[in-house]
């Protein structure tokens, strides 16, 4: 189709801005990030902490144990350790170095009460507001739509930063990227032609801190330990090592390991998803560095594609998501074309695309495992010229319309799943009366 000068710079972009360096699960740490900047602002002692958040982020904060945190969970702890022991200046790492006193102080905190959380409704699904009272003074800070993007901070009273409202301003995508020019065509295209030293150092900081998660989570027995298991007993060919790396990785993440991730849409446990299987595989099949290199662009370009129209938090599982990245990567290193990729991402979607998200907890690395699994058959399926067909549920003979068709149903379609997600995790519905 050939892309323009253009087109190369809006992809890179897109890359560089969704592929960055995140310590645990990311609504947490974003959390942590929003009190620790409501704090850097306050300039005062803090003696109250209030967080109002959406309910996609009381429900990926609910079950996840906080880095740092000494093994506690919830938006009350990631936001008080995130005031006392934070920095702001290190954004999806702002805990990572938080020391014995100040974590003992937080959890003294957290007992006494000093932070309340309240539902905020009718906001986008990804929305936390803190605010920090002061003995003489008082400041807020508003994060929405993505886990670092600030819209509004206030002190005293005082809006001393707003940001730019509308999501297609120029000024904005001139930083982060243009997605709504995304094609599954050109950015294939993108990954099979650009110049690798724009994108190098961005994939293997990708490559070597999500190999050091995943390894942890094999040598130790974090979470259930679903990626340890899968190697007990499925054995240790390529598709069980690709399965299991990439669970095992969500085993430690989830269960509170420091060890920084390169997320993809917003997630660690996506960018790990996106990642190990692709290596794995180039691994076995002693694929050039430059190649798998390529390979794992077209893994993130093909996730962030599929997960840009659905959003960031949702009642969709960005497992799906990444892991139809991760086996388009495979077909492309196994040499498939346009055609193939598009069966394998068809066939990922039309297998496993109801996956529903209950929130960040240690049964995201079965979902992993689940999804990534998918893609492999997927993958095996398209090679052999066998795919879904046009016509069969949401399935369309355009890939480009079956992603679009998933992703309706991720984000409109979902919608009302989502919210009755929630009001069972925090028991807002008696169940048994309704069944």
């Amino acid at each position: 189709m050939g892309l323009t000068r253009e087109d190369y710079e809006n992809y890179t972009l897109i890359l560089r801005e969704e592929l960055v360096p995140a310590m645990g699960c990311t609504e947490p740490i974003a959390v942590a990030y929003a009190a620790a900047k409501a704090g850097q602002v306050l300039q005062d002692e803090p003696v109250h902490l209030n967080v109002r958040c959406s309910g996609n982020i009381i429900k990926n904060v609910k079950g996840v144990t906080v880095p740092n945190s000494g093994n506690q969970k919830g938006i009350e702890v990631a936001a008080t350790l995130g005031l006392i022991g934070g920095d702001a200046d290190k954004v999806l790492e702002v805990i990572a170095g938080v020391t014995d006193e100040q974590r003992a102080c937080a959890g003294k905190k957290v007992s006494e009460g000093f932070c309340e959380v309240e539902l905020e409704e009718g906001v986008p699904n990804l929305y936390i507001k803190a605010t920090v009272e002061g003995k003489d003074h008082s400041a807020s800070v508003l994060i929405e739509n993505t886990h670092t993007n600030i819209t509004r901070i206030e002190r005293d009273g005082e809006v001393i930063y707003a940001a730019e409202k509308k999501e297609d301003s120029s000024e904005l995508l001139k930083k982060t990227g243009d997605r709504r020019k995304m094609s599954l065509r050109g950015l294939l295209e993108y990954c099979d032609t650009v110049d690798l030293s724009e994108v190098r150092d961005t994939l293997e900081r990708q490559i070597e801190c999500n190999s050091a998660i995943s390894q942890e989570g094999l040598d130790n027995p974090w979470g259930a330990r679903v990626g340890k298991t899968l190697l007990e007993n499925w054995g240790s060919d390529v598709k069980s090592r690709a399965c299991a790396r990439a669970a095992a990785g969500s085993d430690a993440r989830m269960s509170g390991c420091p060890l920084p991730v390169v997320i993809n849409s917003g997630s660690g446990n996506q960018g790990i998803t996106v990642t190990l299987p692709v290596i794995t595989y180039a691994a076995e099949w002693q694929i050039s560095h430059d190649k798998m290199l390529r390979a794992l662009l077209v893994s993130n370009m093909v996730s962030i594609y599929i997960k840009h129209y659905i959003g960031a938090l949702s009642a969709f599982c960005g497992a799906v998501s990444a892991a139809t990245g991760a086996g388009a990567a495979i077909t492309y290193m196994f040499g498939g074309d346009y055609d193939t990729i598009g069966r394998t991402i068809t066939n990922t979607l039309g297998n496993v695309g109801g996956i529903v998200c209950d929130g960040a907890k240690p049964s995201c690395a079965a979902k992993i495992a689940s999804s990534v699994h998918a893609a492999l058959l997927a993958h095996y399926m398209s090679i052999g010229d066998k795919e879904f067909k046009g016509g069969e549920g949401f399935i369309e003979n355009d890939v480009e319309k079956t992603i679009k068709n998933m992703s309706y149903i991720g984000k409109i379609g979902m919608k009302e799943t989502d919210i009755e997600i929630l009001n069972v995790m925090i028991d807002k519905v008696d169940v048994e009366s309704c069944l």
